[in-house]
């Protein structure tokens, strides 16, 4: 039996699962090829050594979208808020240039205005303004991947509605358990599984390999949130945080260009399992425009190299 490449996508719009897994497939193939795979010439397919699964969720958030943003409960503005405050506030600590550090501070303020509070809707008109202004960010504007404030915030509010733990269907299920099933329903304790989560994907999948038994021996997170110390970190579950114990190794990948990333070092958010197993976080640079995209990681080599090499591991594990 081939082992399972698990991909588990984040925030975004609806997508086609066949289309999304073929275009991780094939940036996964382009970084292999750079890493000159093994020594080999021409390294093998990510097809040829494993069975590539898509864990597709997003239909899920389509069921509640009034305004196109994050509803009108006070909860999901205010969540919201909080989570668009950490994204600036630790971009400026990074030292961005002038011209996006002036982006940066006019969009706080317009986040948190002096002596105003005002109505869920208020709060939220606002936070679709921040996010406009945000888009002004010379790697968003370039890049075209949200065609305004409203999508941009919708978009963000999957993570905040994820972690409210709340939205239940007819049979009593929250939204992120359903969520978390998607990922459930790709994985089999009867073999090897190569998980690669991106974005809102590596806090789902994080959250579905507690409740894995088979052997996980890579876990891979691209441009994860999970290091969010006021809207991710605190609501994640177990608490507190901890590597799942199906993992033997956890690679985590960020680049300094994406926004969604405020806080990399998953090392320091997160309890080793009882294999002493903790995130290795490594930094990458990407090309381009939109760096927040999980084809824009795979296709380094040094993102395809790992997984390859844990892929070809576990199948040749299985075929001895």
């Amino acid at each position: 039996m081939r082992p399972a490449l698990v991909f588990v996508h984040g925030i975004g719009g609806a997508r086609d699962p066949l289309a999304e897994c073929a275009a991780w497939l094939a940036a996964l193939a382009v970084g292999a090829r750079k890493t000159g795979h093994r020594g080999e010439p021409s390294p093998p397919s990510p097809n040829d050594l494993a069975e590539a699964a898509f864990a597709y969720y997003g239909d899920l958030f389509a069921a509640r979208q009034p305004q196109g943003v994050a509803g009108t409960d006070p909860a999901d503005a205010e969540e919201l808020r909080n989570l668009l405050d950490e994204l600036i506030e630790v971009r400026l600590e990074l030292g961005p240039d002038p011209r996006e550090r002036r982006i940066l501070e006019h969009a706080r303020a317009e986040l948190r205005p002096p002596g105003r509070t005002g109505s869920a809707g208020e709060l939220l008109r606002r936070v679709v303004n921040v996010c406009t202004t945000l888009l002004a960010l010379p790697g968003l504007r370039r890049a075209g991947q949200w065609a305004g404030g409203r999508l941009m915030a919708g978009h963000l509010a999957q993570v905040t509605r994820y972690l409210a733990r709340a939205e239940h269907d007819a049979a009593g299920l929250p939204l992120d358990r359903r969520i978390r099933e998607r990922v459930l329903d790709r994985l089999d304790a009867a073999r090897p599984a190569v998980v690669v989560a991106h974005s809102l994907g590596s806090v789902v999948a994080m959250e579905a390999l507690h409740h894995h038994r088979g052997p996980v021996p890579l876990f891979v997170t691209l441009g994860s949130p999970i290091g969010m110390r006021a809207v991710v970190r605190p609501r994640l579950l177990p608490q507190p945080p901890a590597v799942p114990g199906c993992v033997a190794r956890w690679l985590n990948f960020w680049d300094r260009d994406d926004i969604v990333v405020p806080r990399p070092r998953l090392e320091d958010d997160v309890l080793p399992n009882a294999r002493g197993c903790l995130p290795v976080t490594d930094r990458i640079d990407s090309d381009g425009l939109w760096t927040h995209t999980a084809t824009k990681y795979l296709a380094q080599a040094s993102v395809a190299g790992p997984v390859m090499e844990a892929v070809r591991g576990a199948a040749e594990s299985g075929s001895a």
